[in-house]
């Protein structure tokens, strides 16, 4: 898609989004594009200037390592480690056959597939656990 900034006979100016520059002409020459102000189908393009998307504008940020030993200690306080057994302790706590907690854990990608196709919630977390099961 690509933005125009458009102008009529009559000096409107106004602007459309296209599929493409042929879209555009295509368009015009069917007498299908027509001013916002008055509706002439007597419309051209004006001089715009580009828009340049900078790298810091289009990647995500990433979570610094203060953020993620933030987060650590926050989860580490107050949740259980529960070590290897995350997927069937996350689905015995979904099922109602153990009390419900916050708990924290391993899982293999199968396992965690399974949880999230089976409903129930699981995240990922940005860092491995360092607590071990006693």
């Amino acid at each position: 898609m690509i933005r125009f900034n458009l102008k009529c006979d009559q000096d409107h100016e106004f602007e459309s989004w296209f599929q493409s520059g042929a879209a555009f002409d295509k368009l015009v020459g069917a007498g299908m594009v027509n001013c916002t102000s008055c509706g002439s189908a007597k419309v051209s393009k004006t001089i715009m200037a580009p828009a340049v998307s900078t790298s810091s504008q289009i990647t995500a940020p990433k979570p610094t390592e203060t953020a993620i030993a933030e987060m650590r200690k926050k989860v580490e306080a107050n949740s259980d480690y529960v070590g290897k057994g995350f997927a069937k302790e996350a689905r015995d706590m979904h099922d109602g056959t153990v009390p419900a907690r916050p708990i924290y854990g391993e899982a293999n990608l199968a396992e965690a597939k399974k949880l999230v196709d089976d409903g129930i919630p699981v995240l990922p977390l940005p860092f491995m656990p360092t607590k071990k099961v006693n």
